[in-house]
């Protein structure tokens, strides 16, 4: 595609959409009964290595500005999902951690994850699977 050639298939902009809607929409529907929204989920699977982060850190994660993720950490830890803290030597950045109950809930989330993306590329060898990764990584790169 470096001629700047459309694949028979259309755009892949349009694909990754589709396919993370696809992906979204089965991901709620398996995680139902955790009652989180897409953006909470994200945020507890982003913690789920149970590495404290800050505000600016844990956006940059999920791709969400830290004002936008406000809103989303204020629900989470009115659920007790998380803790905001101060980082030691400075007062001005927010320490997100998770509680006991956050870090049940982001492994359920993670083996989730792990189950439908497994199931999803099943079928595919590493070079396939390799080579998506190159593309995600191009994608995210163009928004810098």
């Amino acid at each position: 595609m470096k001629n700047g050639s459309v694949p028979s298939e259309g755009s892949a902009l349009l694909a990754l959409q589709r396919a993370t809607h696809a992906t979204l929409q089965t991901l709620a529907t398996e995680l139902v009964d955790l009652d989180l929204t897409p953006s909470e989920t994200n945020a507890l699977a982003n913690l789920a290595d149970g590495r404290p982060r800050t505000v600016s850190e844990l956006g940059a994660a999920i791709g969400s500005k830290p004002t936008t993720l406000t809103g989303v950490l204020d629900r989470l830890e009115r659920r007790g999902h998380i803790t905001r803290g101060s980082l030691a030597g400075d007062r001005r950045s927010v320490l997100i951690e998770l509680t006991e109950s956050g870090r049940a809930t982001a492994d359920a989330i993670s083996r989730t994850i792990g189950e439908v993306e497994e199931r999803a590329l099943a079928g595919l060898d590493r070079e396939k699977v390799a080579a998506f990764y190159e593309v995600l990584r191009a994608l995210t790169e163009v928004s810098r």
